[in-house]
């Protein structure tokens, strides 16, 4: 199969859904472009028109597997049929009891899980955690940083000011600090010394504004998502975790667009050879279903019964799709995802000595992102460009950041699918 364009974009039917969905949607739902879905295929969607795209975003880095794998399909059908839903907050189920069974043991033991539906739900659950455990008000996170859009992981997201406007005042005891971008370096820093530079801020923020006997937890994306796929340097999330211990502070990973296998790892934190006390996952656990899981120690399960809880977190249907989904990832997809994504690293990196406004292109497994512009001038006008075009001609990407294109395809993408992005975007920088 190969992306094939027949109509002009958006297409008659897909015209008319866009129309009458002006009529009833909220107006807070973000349309990059035209594109109405009508079935998928393993790395293909076709539209309600008949054409065909090659995606290269996977619903925002959500399907794992692709579209109707059969193994998903499979376990999907057969635990509807046994049941959909049974409260798991109120009573014990399969298959959701031995997916956290499953999970806890890819962290090694030691940990217990609290699902619920979404990245955002497994942060706010987070942030109960780390307050109710510790007794300590106060949170950080990063700049950039995108943790989710209800009030309290709001109040933690700031990648961009425009999801906070208008809803102040936010969660309270929230602070942030830069994150240690090697391309545009904060705090004035020269890309090599960056990562030292914002723990000598953080360490100055302890002495002048934040106690650091008050802090909770510090949330952290070990892969910023939303901020651009930006790639902390070497060494410098080992350093932050120890500076985190001398003060008793929770390290929370953020693993929701990064976890389950994306960079190669089952974790994007096991690349930096650290454990968090905390883990969000949630997008690419169930390969579209909706679902996440908080994985915490066991030293800080203290919380009482109904302390937290959610009517549909956890639900039959959604763990029976992780199940097949860790199966995948365990029998190969993890490799393949290594595989792939250093060949997608690799040619684009050679694109980018064709193209010089591709300032940088960074990522691990197939996480990818490119930047436009260069360390001092950021290109979003290029960058939204560059999707536009692609879409016209078969690519669904999306941005990331203020000046970022992120790559995130399924997981079961073949160089061969690979190539063919490539060549699409070789021909969309040549037409920029």
């Amino acid at each position: 199969m190969k992306p094939s364009i027949h109509t002009p974009l958006p297409g008659p039917k897909a015209k008319a859904l866009l129309e009458r969905g002006q009529a009833v949607l909220s107006p807070s739902y973000i349309r990059p472009y035209p594109f109405v879905p009508a079935r998928g295929q393993g790395v293909f969607l076709e539209d309600v028109d008949g054409n065909i795209f090659l995606d290269f975003m996977a619903g925002i880095a959500v399907n794992t597997t692709g579209y109707a794998h059969p193994r998903v399909l499979e376990a999907v059908r057969a635990q509807a049929e046994r049941f959909a839903h049974v409260c798991f907050s109120d009573f014990t189920h399969e298959p959701t009891l031995s997916l956290a069974e499953r999970l806890v043991g890819r962290l090694g033991g030691g940990y217990r899980v609290f699902f619920g539906n979404s990245g955002t739900e497994g942060i706010e659950a987070a942030i109960k955690l780390v307050r109710h455990h510790t007794g300590r008000p106060y949170l950080l996170a990063f700049t950039g940083a995108f943790h989710g859009r209800s009030l309290g992981a709001l109040s933690l997201t700031a990648s961009k000011s425009a999801y906070r406007k208008g809803f102040s005042p936010l969660l309270p005891g929230v602070v942030h600090v830069p994150f240690p971008n090697p391309f545009r370096p904060p705090l004035g820093a020269r890309p090599e010394e960056v990562g030292k530079a914002v723990l000598e801020y953080l360490e100055h923020l302890f002495r002048t504004v934040v106690p650091p006997e008050e802090v909770a937890a510090f949330f952290l994306e070990p892969i910023q998502g939303e901020g651009g796929y930006l790639v902390p340097p070497p060494g410098f999330i080992p350093e932050l975790k120890a500076l985190l211990e001398r003060h008793g502070i929770l390290l929370v990973a953020d693993e929701v667009q990064s976890g389950a296998g994306r960079t190669g790892l089952f974790f994007a934190l096991e690349h930096e050879g650290v454990k968090a006390d905390v883990y969000v996952l949630a997008k690419g656990l169930a390969s579209g279903y909706p679902l996440s899981a908080l994985l915490f120690r066991e030293e800080l399960a203290s919380w009482r019964p109904g302390a937290h809880g959610t009517t549909f977190g956890g639900q039959a249907v959604a763990a029976a799709a992780a199940h097949a989904t860790l199966d995948l990832l365990e029998a190969g997809l993890m490799e393949n995802a290594r595989q792939v994504g250093a060949y997608l690293l690799r040619e684009l990196k050679a694109m980018q000595g064709r193209f010089p406004f591709l300032g940088d292109v960074r990522g691990r497994g197939l996480m990818i992102g490119l930047d436009f512009g260069t360390p001092t001038e950021e290109r979003p006008d290029l960058r939204d460009k560059a999707v536009e075009l692609a879409f016209k001609k078969g690519l669904l990407l999306l941005p990331a950041g203020p000046s970022a294109l992120r790559i995130a395809p399924p997981l079961i993408l073949t160089e061969q699918e690979a190539a063919l992005g490539l060549e699409i975007l070789e021909e969309v920088f040549q037409a920029l």
